[in-house]
């Protein structure tokens, strides 16, 4: 997984270097935290207690490629719609969820009910990828001014690498191998707590507030669809459990702060 990340570093910066030699343009630096609401195999995907209580948080850093502005000779690039209107986002960031099971068949006083209440899981992730952002408004006008808005909408690819770790205490104690009994939907491999890495595509629609003539706040809300269904451990069957075919995916709200770099 280390290998991985390294050579994925390397990929980004090898982008950031060849398009600063070629095009021209500044830095923007910053970070992030904020809430993360991971969709699985775990609970019933309509319930709100499902969907409000397998939410977890992440972290995160960033950097921008500002084609509007070169900082080496402070100056601005020529005048085009793409320099004045898109950024390059780069990121490296980690989400980690504890996950149960909500909803009615999870609140049922029966052995089953008892089975689902004791199993848990949690989804850890590290995430390394790039965003194209969109500003409909101009960035060269917005940089230029304190306390303007600029509205955003992103789309990026990511590189997820995943370690869950699922596990029931039902009985007597908790135990990290699933060795006492589970609902039956989760035996004959529905459970993997290996771990592994997949690709996931990002979408986001937020906002930056111009705090300061070199730094910016903002606030994002994300969408994360992963191309694999066992980022958090659990995978039944698809073929008899129709209900559980859907790949994992979250939202996450981000709140952050940027910082220009000259």
């Amino acid at each position: 997984m280390r290998n991985k990340i390294f050579y994925s570093l390397l990929l980004t910066l090898g982008v950031t270097y060849f398009s600063n030699a070629q095009f021209g343009f500044s830095h923007e630096v910053g970070a992030f935290v904020g809430p993360v609401n991971f969709r699985s195999d775990f609970g019933e995907s309509e319930n709100t207690r499902n969907n409000l209580g397998n939410t977890g948080f992440g972290v995160g850093l960033v950097h921008y490629m500002n084609f509007s502005y070169r900082a080496e000779c402070n100056c601005y690039t020529p005048e085009t719609y793409f320099n004045d209107h898109f950024k390059l986002r780069s990121e490296l960031s980690y989400t980690k969820t504890k996950l149960d099971h909500f909803g009615k068949w999870a609140d049922k006083q029966s052995p089953g009910g008892a089975q689902l209440r004791s199993m848990h899981g949690e989804a850890n992730v590290t995430d390394i990828g790039m965003q194209l952002e969109y500003f409909p408004w101009s960035i060269r006008q917005f940089t230029a001014t304190d306390g303007a808005w600029g509205p955003f909408v992103a789309l990026g690819a990511h590189y997820s690498f995943y370690k869950p770790h699922t596990y029931t205490d039902y009985g007597n104690g908790e135990v990290s191998a699933l060795s006492m009994p589970l609902w039956p939907k989760y035996y004959d491999g529905g459970v993997n707590n290996d771990g592994g890495s997949t690709w996931s595509v990002v979408s986001s629609l937020g906002t930056r507030y111009k705090l300061t003539e070199l730094s910016d706040l903002f606030v994002e809300l994300r969408w994360q669809y992963y191309f694999s269904n066992w980022v958090e451990g659990v995978s039944p069957d698809p073929n008899i459990y129709t209900e559980n075919k859907a790949n994992d995916w979250n939202l996450w709200l981000n709140f952050g702060y940027i910082y220009y770099l000259d």
